[in-house]
């Protein structure tokens, strides 16, 4: 995807979390996010606006924090509002030096683009399943993410954010996971090792697996984030747990 691409996504997404967010009120539960209620779920979303501001500000990482939005809701959102305009402001060049902390992602603006793209997507998902009042992944069936944006995004946590974590040595685990995103075209290889980091990698053809997730990209884009989908799951479902989203 382009980077105007992601920008434009950042923008509508928040946009449609923004609507649902009011709709639904400050105190309503997330039920994809168990102990979230509509106001944390924007409070966060919030805070990590603030935070890409800060580490384009200073691209060492020295002194990148997060700011500390307000407590009442109806100062949270326009102080939302500040921290998204900002961010895209900040996002416009995708050269422009960022720091990021996750290792493997070039630390330019260009890799935070990408990151809060999926970030505002998932966390829209989230807003409209409050809205919905339901966690069943049949509750918000207007809402279907473009296979390129869902395969994108699946490509993301596993070839690039899932190498870099830091307790792979937590898992005893050995096999090899498939994940297919059938409509995209688009496969990856997932060998795990006991106490090692997995080797993951995008594949161009299909292969027996001891465990597949497999679906529409949008399905797929879903399960490996960790939010209701109708993917199939077929094989050792333990395999999958070291592939969970941070």
């Amino acid at each position: 995807m382009q980077h105007a691409e992601y920008l434009a996504t950042i923008e509508a997404q928040c946009r449609a979390l923004r609507a649902a967010a009011v709709r639904t009120g400050p105190e309503a539960p997330v039920p994809t996010c168990p102990k979230w209620t509509v106001q944390r779920l924007v409070d966060h979303l919030a805070k990590v606006h603030s935070w890409v501001r800060a580490a384009i500000a200073d691209p060492s990482g020295a002194n990148v924090t997060r700011g500390q939005p307000p407590a009442d809701w109806t100062e949270l959102l326009p102080w939302w509002d500040e921290q998204l305009q900002g961010m895209l402001a900040g996002l416009a060049d995708p050269m422009t030096p960022a720091w990021l902390p996750w290792t493997r992602y070039e630390q330019t603006t260009r890799s935070w683009a990408r990151r809060q793209a999926h970030e505002t997507a998932i966390h829209r998902l989230d807003a409209e399943h409050a809205l919905a009042g339901s966690a069943d992944a049949s509750a918000v069936p207007s809402l279907v993410f473009d296979p390129e944006f869902a395969a994108d995004g699946v490509d993301e946590l596993l070839a690039w954010m899932l190498p870099t974590r830091a307790k792979w040595d937590q898992f005893a685990l050995s096999g090899s996971v498939l994940v297919h995103a059938a409509d995209a075209g688009r496969m990856w290889r997932v060998v795990l090792h006991p106490g090692q980091p997995g080797t993951i990698e995008p594949v161009t053809a299909a292969f027996e697996a001891d465990v597949t997730v497999a679906g529409t990209a949008d399905a797929v884009y879903r399960r490996v984030w960790g939010r209701p989908s109708h993917a199939s799951v077929t094989g050792d479902v333990r395999l999958l747990e070291p592939l969970a989203a941070p």
